[in-house]
């Protein structure tokens, strides 16, 4: 499957200012890196770094600017689709700003990688849920079976309803919203009843 072109706007300020900061770098052919850390998560953070030649990794999609290039991790790549990077100029200097929207949740579509879909619908519609009780749901991972392994947190571990939560709730939402998943599972280890919403 093919990486599909970032949709990264890189305003005419952005690029003048960064091409300034890398000149002065003193390396030729000197651009930039981006990727989001803790894609997908309420944590996520998109970070733009320096990219010296040879320091771009494997499987990153390569934008050519005007005057650098800007190499985006591939699997940032869904998480980066409409961000924006600017630069504005004040009193004091200027700042450059990143707007990445969709960096704690990506757009999915039928071919979105099934873990991107998961999370989609975790934190859109299940989450909101669970956090009235205090609690969230993560993608642990997903097992060769084709189950979502699933851990809860706050007022969900160790609470009396969480397996009418897991299955009338999660795993309903999930296997509607996403036909090719199998199930759920969870490893939650519900014997810490601290935080428990129901006792």
């Amino acid at each position: 499957m093919s990486t599909p072109e970032p949709v990264i706007d890189f305003t005419e300020g952005a690029q003048n200012y960064l091409k300034e900061l890398l000149e002065k770098q003193g390396a030729e052919g000197i651009g930039v890196r981006m990727f989001v850390s803790s894609p997908g998560t309420p944590h996520a953070e998109t970070c733009l770094a320096y990219c010296k030649p040879g320091e771009d990794k494997e499987g990153d999609v390569c934008m050519n600017l005007t005057y650098f290039n800007a190499f985006i991790e591939s699997d940032s790549v869904p998480y980066l689709e409409d961000a924006t990077v600017d630069y504005s100029a004040d009193k004091m200097g200027g700042q450059l700003t990143i707007k990445a929207p969709n960096a704690k949740m990506p757009k999915v579509n039928d071919d979105s990688p099934l873990d991107q879909k998961i999370n989609y619908y975790l934190q859109t519609e299940i989450n909101p849920g669970l956090a009235s009780h205090g609690g969230q749901v993560q993608l642990v991972e997903i097992d060769e079976d084709g189950y979502a392994i699933l851990q809860f947190g706050g007022g969900c571990q160790g609470c009396a309803s969480v397996d009418l939560t897991l299955k009338d709730g999660v795993e309903r939402t999930l296997v509607t919203r996403i036909p090719e998943l199998k199930g759920v599972r969870d490893v939650t280890d519900h014997s810490n009843r601290e935080n428990a919403y129901y006792k």
